[in-house]
């Protein structure tokens, strides 16, 4: 969707424009290798944190470099773009390692014909310079199992397999209302459509305050992918969705459980280690024009609260099951301190 302009129906999105996969063993289309993959992402997309989320608690970081873009996008032919500029630590505004501009360069080198969308994230192969895959739920689904010796010593399993179909049906009820209804929300081409919408983000959030009251964690007694899909979304919600999609019925902090479930996950790393709130708020209000017209990017809400006590731990579970933490974020990779961050 261009930034400047709202949709006559509502927002769909496209399927992944490319979807080959990484394994240990090259089963598929690709072998995992360390030093051949490059992530490509924004700081600000709830889609690419996930896979940037999996990567950390996984301890994938010696294995798949990390280039972030700017969370302004630039407009070229008249459709906004992921790009690199030194804002972001890219000199000449170029990726250091890829020597590309806008990620829309690695979608032409795969396929010089391609006419679609440019999205994050971007899993690209350093040495061609082609994209790999720009499909987010299948990246980080296949780095939670499929990278064998390259994942650390002591990584949680987020994909236990007598989970999974709980882990997918609990999902696919928090995609379709809360992670792509706040936007059906945002971009909304009319009162009635955005009235049900709205209304499927807080039906959700109202069940997911009720599953979340009595058990620390969505699905089992320790992290699971099902909970990096939703807090992608809850870290954003008072920052963007809240007041910028018109979600405002209630705010995040107004949710006992959800809060403390929020502030839980951001204190645990892997979680708030990979937020930057201010390339959020940036993002969201600088280039949404046709919603926020004027750019003027919201200062709130304080970012301090991520930081209180939430007691979450008295309900049992832990979360990294059997696994450890992973360790210090990549000093190139360190996100600004909270308090800049507001």
């Amino acid at each position: 969707m261009r930034a400047n302009r709202l949709p006559t129906e509502e927002i769909k999105r496209d399927p992944a424009a490319f979807a080959d996969r990484v394994t240990s063993d090259g089963r598929h289309e690709r072998t995992a290798e360390a030093g051949r993959f490059r992530l490509v992402i924004n700081r600000a997309c709830p889609w690419a944190h996930r896979v940037v989320m999996t990567r950390r608690l996984m301890g994938l970081e010696h294995a798949v470099s990390l280039a972030v873009t700017d969370p302004v996008q630039e407009i070229i032919d008249g459709d906004p773009h992921w790009v690199f500029t030194e804002r972001t630590g890219s000199p000449d505004d170029k990726d250091p390692v890829l020597g590309i501009h806008a990620l829309r360069e690695a979608y032409l080198a795969r396929d010089p014909d391609y006419d679609g969308g440019v999205s994050v994230p971007g899993l690209v192969d350093v040495p061609t310079g082609h994209l790999v895959s720009n499909d987010y739920d299948r990246l980080s689904v296949d780095m939670a199992t499929e990278w064998g010796d390259l994942t650390r010593e002591g990584a949680p399993d987020l994909y236990p397999e007598v989970l999974r179909e709980e882990i997918e049906r609990i999902s696919a009820q928090i995609y379709q209302d809360l992670n792509n209804g706040v936007y059906r929300s945002g971009f909304a081409p009319d009162q009635k459509r955005y009235d049900a919408a709205v209304r499927d983000v807080f039906t959700r959030l109202d069940a997911l305050e009720e599953h979340l009251t009595g058990r620390r964690y969505l699905v089992g007694e320790h992290l699971t992918l099902a909970d990096l899909r939703l807090w992608a979304t809850l870290v954003r919600f008072d920052a963007a969705y809240h007041g910028h999609f018109k979600c405002n019925r209630r705010k995040l902090t107004e949710y006992p459980a959800l809060w403390a479930y929020a502030r839980d996950l951001y204190q645990t790393p892997g979680f708030g280690d990979t937020t930057n709130l201010e390339h959020i708020r940036t993002h969201y209000y600088a280039v949404h024009t046709a919603i926020n017209p004027t750019g003027i990017v919201a200062v709130g809400p304080d970012p301090r609260g991520w930081l209180t006590p939430h007691h979450r731990e008295e309900l049992g579970g832990s979360p990294f099951g059997e696994g450890t933490p992973p360790g210090p974020v990549p000093e190139g990779e360190r996100v600004p301190p909270l308090a800049e961050q507001g």
